[in-house]
């Protein structure tokens, strides 16, 4: 029987094979490799794919490959669906594991069953990085796999949705993780910034915000519960939204195998008029709401066994120019420096395992990122940069 060493030098030389047969093919409207469709057909496992920035219409296609990245050159390329799609779903079908996307813009998809998304994500682990999803009738859509999982680093949605409140900027199914960080969800078509049935969800560091005009339902749902970190964003619902509720758990019934919400550091804003809830949770099993940041009148009502502290009201006036979206806090706001100290073993020991937690380490920084901060939290909400 071979050893334990010698095992693990023979992985060692084939990982090193493969990435030293790897191929990088360029796509290049002036090359010989004009479109990402011919790309898709030519690439195998392992390979890296790149596309000059540029513009890209009706260059759809399905992704099969196994460990490929994916990403544009020089700038963004932009990928317009031109009424046309991979398989009637989406401008790129995703299938298979271990693929990152890159500086990529997907926009107007649509499709005969109203749900054509920029990406629909069917197999494998994918990761969206530095991307932006505009005006498809699903930004990203998965199906239920509870092999697959979605990770977004810092990208932008942006006006997706048909407008039947049935599909959504982000719609993620029953897949087993959604870590979405330093992300910008903004003016869903009367569906939800971010809609997720995950069994976990990692969402921190970014702003969801619906803005002046916006007609986006939820901000946050997480429709059958699962667990759900969402720590240090910045999350507002629009004064023309025809939902009064801004975060919702457990609205479709519970189906994931935990149920618990934890909830920290988050500035959560209500423009609606009448106020609205700032959460709405239906038999979740624990919720941890600890130093959020509630503004504009609306209802904080959790269920009677949630377990919080540190949880302020704040006026309008104790923020620069929320109605233009500046949530720096003024330097007389009443409820700075009043943070409470959160139990170490509130969070799950398996997500502590991860290096995951209640007070936040890093902070969104607009438009589409996050940088970590200099210091611990001093304020309860997302910003803890305060004004002169």
């Amino acid at each position: 029987m071979l050893s334990m060493k010698k095992c693990l030098a023979g992985i060692s030389l084939l990982v090193f094979a493969l990435s030293a047969h790897a191929t990088t093919w360029r796509v290049d409207p002036h090359g010989p490799l004009k479109t990402i469709a011919a790309a898709s057909a030519k690439a195998v496992s392992g390979d890296v794919v790149e596309i000059v920035a540029g513009d890209y219409h009706g260059d759809v296609t399905t992704w099969t490959q196994s460990n490929l990245t994916i990403r544009a050159v020089g700038g963004r390329a932009r990928l317009y669906a031109d009424g046309r799609s991979a398989e009637g779903k989406a401008i790129w079908v995703i299938r298979a594991g271990n693929i990152t996307i890159e500086n990529i813009e997907f926009l107007e998809a649509r499709v005969p069953d109203r749900n054509g998304a920029g990406i629909r994500l069917e197999a494998g682990n994918l990761t969206i990085r530095n991307c932006r999803f505009i005006d498809n009738e699903d930004g990203i859509l998965t199906a239920d796999n509870e092999h697959v999982t979605l990770r977004i680093e810092n990208s932008e949605f942006d006006g997706n949705g048909d407008g039947s409140g049935q599909t959504h900027n982000l719609y993620v199914g029953k897949i087993a993780r959604l870590t979405v960080v330093g992300s910008y969800f903004h003016r869903a078509n009367v569906g939800h910034l971010l809609k997720s049935r995950a069994i976990l969800n990692v969402i921190t560091y970014n702003r969801l915000t619906d803005e002046a005009g916006g007609r986006a339902s939820y901000e946050l749902e997480f429709p059958n519960g699962g667990i759900a970190l969402v720590v240090g964003n910045l999350i507002e619902q629009s004064s023309t939204t025809d939902n009064s509720n801004i975060i919702s758990v457990g609205a479709e019934g519970l189906s994931n195998p935990n149920n618990v919400l934890y909830l920290s550091y988050n500035s959560i804003f209500d423009d609606r008029v009448p106020a609205g809830r700032y959460v709405d949770v239906r038999g979740t099993e624990q919720v941890f709401a600890y130093n959020n940041v509630l503004s504009g009148g609306g209802s904080w009502s959790l269920p009677a066994d949630s377990i919080e502290g540190g949880n302020v009201e704040a006026k309008w006036s104790d923020f620069a120019m929320p109605m233009r979206q500046d949530y720096r806090p003024e330097k007389n706001a009443k409820w700075l420096n009043k943070v409470v100290a959160i139990p170490s073993d509130t969070l799950d020991p398996v997500l502590r395992a991860e290096g995951l937690s209640l007070v936040p380490r890093e902070e969104y920084v607009h438009p589409m990122s996050h940088v970590p901060l200099k210091k611990a939290p001093a304020h309860p909400g997302a910003v803890q940069d305060v004004m002169p």
